[in-house]
């Protein structure tokens, strides 16, 4: 084991000893009760657009104001986005191949996030995962022929393709690229579903699927060009590849396995119109606040600190519960995003600035984020990092802290330190599969280059932890039961939220900037978000 030097060891010995004398029920409390009114049921679960929302953020905007900081969105501290909720207009709406059709939504499922609505004539080819990552060896693009086709994917990704490069690169928006380049017209997947996924609460009737929300603004789109969106059902997708002589069994047992998929043309025309609707637009603005750094130069830069402020609001009844307060999902987040901007107010000002960013429509689709890393309210290329928070889940004691990220850039170090310093062991994350990584808004500063983390209490294989956290997944999540009323180590939120402040200030503090690992899979995204 490598020697600790004589002054680190002192700074770890000084930091435990902290750790096990100081008294965090005041600062556990003044946490709790962030998420105490935000989780309350008067927020009717903080739908993004909603009253309870607007509450929501209210409540921000005065806590941001007491702790003082700066207004720093496009209106006061507001940032608003326009949305328009778009649906499919099942009734006209159809797919069919040759004169063979399909049953929407039993057998195939329309999207409305098409570029513009219309009827499509098009030669449909297989194209295994439809990945293009040539660094990982993986390319099923090069050299086929996809002007003006709809090209089908296997949604999942190779077993062999792993850490959070394994999430990022099944984000439509990120396979879309590749395809759209290439001359591709359309895409329909079959995605095998995650075990134990619940029910969405807004799904509704399946006939009548939720709607897309879309940016109003359409210079925000992502999947410019896309004419026909589709997801297969597993009816729908043994119909498709029966269709081709090919056994869908044979395709999706190879698949499950990660072994290479075959490609190959679909007979026939695809005959697809895609109908929508639009209802009236809504408006959700994230919240932003500023604590301006201390250094002279360095203060032009910025480290931005986020969580997402809405959840699901109104929905399906779960044992007579239609409410869904979002305590852990995400009212902790903010409440953490909140006392670290506290703390770090509180003390020597950092030398770089801080930007606190509560953000809107995550639960819609990481909208918020998306908006705000596109077009944020300091300049882009000032913005040095993100440290997001997610439904971080403190439901036992911080032992253990799993960092999503932590082996892509720089910040890694920063966080492995921090950790040392408060006797907490960094660990990467251990449920790769569930796809976390893209499934929270750290993922839109990503696309735009900027380093980014995101974090959940972690636990060690086979532990009393790891079944609270599993059971807490499996019976809370995206369900009513994620209210006041659970059980939260209310001292572990309050312990993470110092470690949070500390690696703020080491990363805000820090000479240099922060950046990827030349052998990261993302080190691309900074030369191609330029």
């Amino acid at each position: 084991m490598p020697r600790i030097p004589l002054l680190a060891s002192a700074l770890i010995l000084t930091s435990v000893l902290h750790a096990q004398t100081k008294d965090w029920t005041s600062a556990a409390n003044a946490w709790w009760s962030h998420v105490q009114y935000l989780a309350d049921d008067k927020l009717e679960g903080r739908r993004s657009g909603s009253p309870g929302y607007f509450k929501a953020v209210e409540y921000v905007e005065s806590q941001f104001k007491q702790i003082g900081l700066k207004a720093a969105g496009t209106n006061g501290y507001g940032q608003d986005i326009e949305f328009v909720p778009t649906s499919i207009d099942v009734e006209k709406s159809s797919f069919a191949v040759d004169n063979v059709r399909y049953e929407l939504p039993a057998e195939l499922q329309l999207n409305a996030h098409v570029d513009g609505a219309g009827t499509v004539d098009a030669g449909m080819v297989f194209l295994g995962y439809g990945l293009s990552l040539p660094k990982k060896h993986m390319d099923d693009i090069t050299g086929e022929d996809l002007k003006g086709k709809v090209v089908v994917i296997y949604g999942s990704a190779p077993v062999n393709l792993l850490g959070p490069q394994r999430a990022y690169s099944r984000i439509a928006g990120e396979r879309w690229k590749a395809l759209h380049a290439a001359g591709a017209i359309g895409m329909v997947l079959f995605t095998p579903p995650r075990p134990g996924t619940p029910p969405n609460p807004a799904a509704g009737n399946r006939n009548a699927p939720p709607p897309v929300m879309l940016y109003a603004d359409p210079a925000l789109e992502n999947l410019p060009g896309l004419k026909v969106y589709a997801a297969l059902t597993e009816k729908g997708a043994e119909k498709l590849f029966a269709s081709a002589g090919h056994s869908f069994a044979e395709i999706k047992a190879a698949g499950d396995a990660g072994k290479p998929l075959a490609h190959f043309v679909f007979p026939g025309t695809l005959h697809a119109t895609t109908a929508i609707k639009t209802a009236e637009h809504l408006h959700a603005p994230n919240v932003i606040g500023l604590l301006e750094g201390s250094d002279p130069k360095l203060k032009k830069e910025y480290l931005i600190i986020s969580a997402h402020l809405d959840h699901l609001g109104i929905g399906r009844p779960v044992d007579g519960d239609n409410l869904y307060n979002g305590a852990m999902d995400n009212a902790s987040g903010v409440a953490s995003l909140i006392e670290a901007a506290k703390l770090l107010a509180s003390g020597p000002r950092p030398k770089r600035s801080i930007l606190f960013v509560a953000l809107a429509a995550e639960e819609m689709g990481e909208l918020g984020s998306q908006y705000f890393a596109t077009k944020p309210t300091v300049p882009k290329s000032a913005i040095i990092a993100d440290l997001n928070m997610d439904m971080y889940l403190p439901l036992f004691p911080l032992r253990y802290l799993e960092i999503q990220g932590l082996g892509e850039s720089t910040l890694g170090n920063d966080a492995r330190a921090v950790c040392q310093l408060n006797d907490v062991e960094p660990q990467f994350d251990k449920q790769p599969d569930e796809n976390r990584f893209i499934r929270s808004d750290q993922v839109n500063f990503v696309k735009q280059g900027i380093p980014a983390l995101a974090f959940k209490f972690g636990w060690t294989p086979g532990s009393p932890e790891e079944k609270t956290f599993n059971t807490w997944v499996a019976g809370r999540y995206h369900r009513p039961s994620d209210d006041l009323n659970q059980p939260v180590d209310k001292v572990g939120a309050a312990q993470f939220t110092s470690l949070l402040a500390q690696l703020a200030t080491r990363i805000a503090d820090a000479k240099s900037r922060p950046e990827w690992y030349p052998e990261s899979s993302f080190a691309a995204t900074k030369a191609a978000a330029k």
